[in-house]
C-alpha cells in the first residue's frame, strides 16, 4: 500500500496547540529522540487519533559516519517507528561525532549535523551503513539532505551525483530539503536546480521547507525565520519536475504566531497547486532525465537495487553518468514512501532486499563495499575536521578557514542554547552571564557525551573554579548539581584524576 502524506508541519511541543488548530493538517513530523515510546504527548495523541500521521525524524544517529551505526540508536528508531505506526522513518546524510576506537583519539561530538565528503570512499561508508540500518527498522528508510556552511576539498560527486548513487545501491529513499538546497547554493555555490536535474526524483519521500537568514554572505538555516521567497523558488523547480507525495514546513524556535504559520503553509500549498510540470524533463512514473556527460554508467542487471529503482548510475571516471529506466511496478516511480507499516511484524520489501524468502540481504555489487582502509580513511578526515571545529586544533588542509571559524562559532552558540533548553535552570542561576561562561568553557572542553551530560560539566567546572562569585548562586548551582549528578562535586584532584584515566584510556 502506498502512502500520500500531503500537506504537514513538524510538531513542537512550544507549538502543540496550534498545530492541533491548523486547517488542513495531512500529518506531522517529530524528532525522534524527544518521543518515548508508551507516553505521547497529550497533542499527539489527540493528533493521532483524528488519523494524522506521524513521521520520526532523526537527528543523532550519525549515519554518514565513520563508524557503523549503533545498534542501539537504530533499536530506538524502530521502536519509535512502530509505536507511532509511521509509514516510514527519516535522518540526515550526515556525521554527528568522531574519534574513538576507529582513530584512537578522544571521542567528540559535534551537536550538529555536518557533511560528508562527497567522495567514493565515504560513499561505500554510507552504504554500507544504510543498508545496515535498513536491515534493523521495520519501515523504510529516507534521508535527507543537509545544509552545510563548509565544503570539503577535492570532492569526486556533486550532491545530485552522490544522492543518485546511493539510491542506486540501496534502494534508500529521500527525503530531499529545499532550504538546504538554497544554503548549500549561497554558501558553497551548487545550483539547485543541477541537483534536481541529477537526482533519481521517483525516489523522493517527501519534501521540507524551512527559513533562515543570510549574514555577511553566509546562508544560516535556522528553522526561525520565516520561509524565503528563494526557497519557495528551489520548491517550485522541484515542483515543475515531480509532485512530491509531502510537503513539511519546519519550524524550531522563534515561533511566530498561529496566523503567520497558516500563511506559509498556505504558500506552500499554493507552490504545489500551481508549480506545474510543465518544466522539466521528469515527472512521476517516468525515468527521462537530461544529464550531461557521457554515457559510460554501469548496465543493471534485471532485478538489482539500481534497475529497480531507475536511478542513476555512475561509473569512477569523472563526468560520466546515466539512467537506467524505471520498471513499473517495482517501487520506484510513484515517488511515493514505501509499503504501509499498519502490520509490524511482516518483513518490510526494500529495494535492497532480495526477493527470498530468508529476507537475505542483497549483497553489494563488487568494488561498492566498504573496506576498512575506507573507513579508516574516512574516520581520520571526520575526526580531524571536528577536532578543528571544536577543540581548537588546527584546521584541516584544503579548507576554507575562514569558513571553518564560522562554523566553530554556530556550534558554540548552538551548544549554548541547547544546554539552556535541556537545562534551564543553569541561565536562571548564573542569569547574564550565562552565555558568556558558558563559551569560555566550551572553547577548550569539546562535547563527548550529548548535551545533558554537558550541561553537567559545565556546572562542575563552575563549582570546581569556586565559580560563579554569589555565593547564593553558588550554592543554588552546587544543589543543582547535586540532584543530578553525585552528593558534593568533585575536588580538583578529582578532576584531574579523571583527566589523566581518560587520557590514558585513549591511547
Amino acid at each position: 500500500m502506498r502512502h500520500h502524506l500531503g500537506t504537514g508541519i513538524g510538531w513542537r511541543p512550544e507549538i502543540a496547540e496550534t498545530v492541533e488548530a491548523l486547517p488542513g493538517l495531512d500529518w506531522v513530523e517529530v524528532v525522534a529522540e524527544n518521543i518515548c515510546p508508551g507516553h505521547l504527548p497529550a497533542s499527539l495523541q489527540r493528533l493521532r487519533d483524528r488519523g494524522v500521521t506521524i513521521v520520526p525524524h532523526g537527528v543523532s544517529l550519525g549515519i554518514g559516519g565513520a563508524d557503523r551505526p549503533d545498534a542501539g540508536r537504530l533499536a530506538d528508531l524502530a521502536a519509535r517507528a512502530e509505536f507511532l505506526q509511521s509509514p516510514l522513518v527519516t535522518e540526515h546524510i550526515a556525521f554527528v561525532r568522531a574519534g574513538g576506537a576507529l582513530t584512537a583519539s578522544p571521542a567528540l561530538e559535534a551537536g550538529h549535523l555536518l557533511p560528508v565528503p562527497r567522495t567514493w570512499d565515504a560513499l561505500d561508508v554510507l552504504c554500507e551503513n544504510v543498508r545496515i540500518a535498513q536491515d534493523a527498522l521495520p519501515v523504510p528508510l529516507a534521508l535527507e539532505n543537509i545544509a552545510a556552511l563548509i565544503a570539503w576539498p577535492d570532492e569526486e560527486l556533486t550532491e545530485g551525483q552522490f544522492l543518485a548513487e546511493l539510491v542506486a545501491r540501496t534502494g534508500v529513499r529521500l527525503l530531499i530539503d529545499v532550504a538546504n538546497l538554497h544554503t548549500n547554493h549561497v554558501n558553497r555555490g551548487e545550483d539547485p536546480a543541477k541537483a534536481l536535474a541529477e537526482l533519481p526524483l521517483e525516489a523522493i519521500a517527501y519534501v521540507h521547507v524551512a527559513g533562515g537568514v543570510e549574514k555577511d554572505g553566509v546562508w544560516h538555516d535556522t528553522h526561525a525565520h520565516p520561509v524565503t521567497e528563494p526557497v519557495l523558488n528551489v520548491l517550485a523547480e522541484l515542483r515543475s519536475r515531480v509532485d512530491p507525495p509531502g510537503v513539511l514546513l519546519e519550524r524550531d524556535d522563534d515561533f511566530p504566531p498561529a496566523a503567520e504559520l497558516e500563511a506559509e503553509l498556505a504558500a506552500i500549498r499554493g507552490v504545489l497547486t500551481t508549480g506545474g510540470l510543465s518544466r522539466g524533463s521528469v515527472s512521476v512514473g517516468t525515468s527521462a532525465v537530461a544529464r550531461p556527460g557521457k554515457a559510460h554508467g554501469t548496465e543493471c542487471a534485471p532485478g538489482t537495487p539500481a534497475a529497480r529503482t531507475g536511478a542513476v548510475v555512475l561509473d569512477r571516471s569523472p563526468g560520466t553518468s546515466t539512467i537506467e529506466p524505471t520498471t513499473p511496478g517495482s517501487g520506484g516511480g510513484s515517488g511515493e514512501p514505501g509499503p504501509d507499516s499498519s502490520s509490524h511484524g511482516e518483513a518490510r520489501a526494500t529495494e535492497a532486499r532480495a526477493d527470498r524468502p530468508d529476507g537475505a540481504v542483497v549483497p553489494a555489487p563488487e568494488g561498492h563495499g566498504a573496506s576498512d582502509a575506507a573507513r579508516l580513511g574516512v574516520a581520520l578526515a571526520q575526526a580531524s575536521l571536528l577536532s578543528a571545529l571544536v577543540a581548537g586544533t588546527p584546521a584541516p588542509e584544503g579548507f576554507d578557514t575562514r569558513r571553518l571559524r564560522v562554523q566553530s562559532r554556530s556550534l558554540a552558540a548552538k551548544r549554548a542554547d541547547v544546554v539552556a533548553k535541556v537545562a534551564p535552570e543553569l541561565p536562571r542561576i548564573l542569569g547574564s552571564g550565562y552565555r558568556d561562561a558558558f563559551l569560555s568553557y566550551a572553547k577548550s572542553r569539546p562535547m563527548s557525551g550529548g548535551y545533558r551530560r554537558d550541561a553537567l560539566d559545565f556546572a562542575e567546572h563552575l563549582l570546581v573554579a569556586g565559580r560563579p562569585a554569589d555565593p547564593a548562586a553558588r550554592q543554588a548551582l552546587t544543589r543543582w548539581w547535586q540532584d543530578r549528578a553525585a552528593p558534593r562535586p568533585p575536588t580538583r584532584r578529582t578532576r584531574f584524576v579523571r583527566a589523566a584515566r581518560a587520557a590514558l584510556a585513549g591511547r
